[in-house]
């Protein structure tokens, strides 16, 4: 992805506005950070809580990394260059979530989750079922 399809993605979220933030463009839902772009204009950060943060980096680090400045602080780093729009949706949507004001998530129901695809434990390794994925 580039900056400006993140960009697009981002303000299409109720009540997002962009403006600087620490002399980048930064995003806010009704006052809160939300994302911004990091100095070397490659990697986005995004305030989207621990859980989530934790499940990207476990599932895929080469694209959701932390560096030690933010270590304890509930956001995630994303190589926009490595990220699926798809992908980079879902975390924009949870980060949105948790900063939006309850009036503004009364605007985009939540959709259900898309299965993933497991392997089933049988004798044949081909096999595979779809199941929710959790977090």
């Amino acid at each position: 992805m580039t900056f400006q399809q993140a960009r697009r993605l981002l303000l299409s979220f109720p009540g997002v506005e962009e403006g600087p933030c620490y002399g980048t463009p930064g995003f806010r839902v009704r006052g809160k950070f939300l994302a911004r772009l990091k100095e070397d204009g490659t990697t986005l950060v995004v305030k989207c809580g621990e859980e989530e943060r934790d499940f990207r980096m476990e599932s895929d680090p080469e694209t959701f990394f932390i560096t030690d400045h933010y270590r304890g602080y509930p956001t995630v780093l994303v190589r926009l260059e490595r990220v699926r729009a798809g992908v980079l949706r879902e975390v924009v949507e949870q980060a949105w979530r948790l900063n939006a004001p309850k009036r503004l998530l009364a605007q985009r129901p939540r959709r259900p989750p898309r299965p993933t695809v497991v392997p089933r434990a049988s004798a044949s390794s081909a096999e595979t079922r779809r199941v929710p994925r959790s977090r």
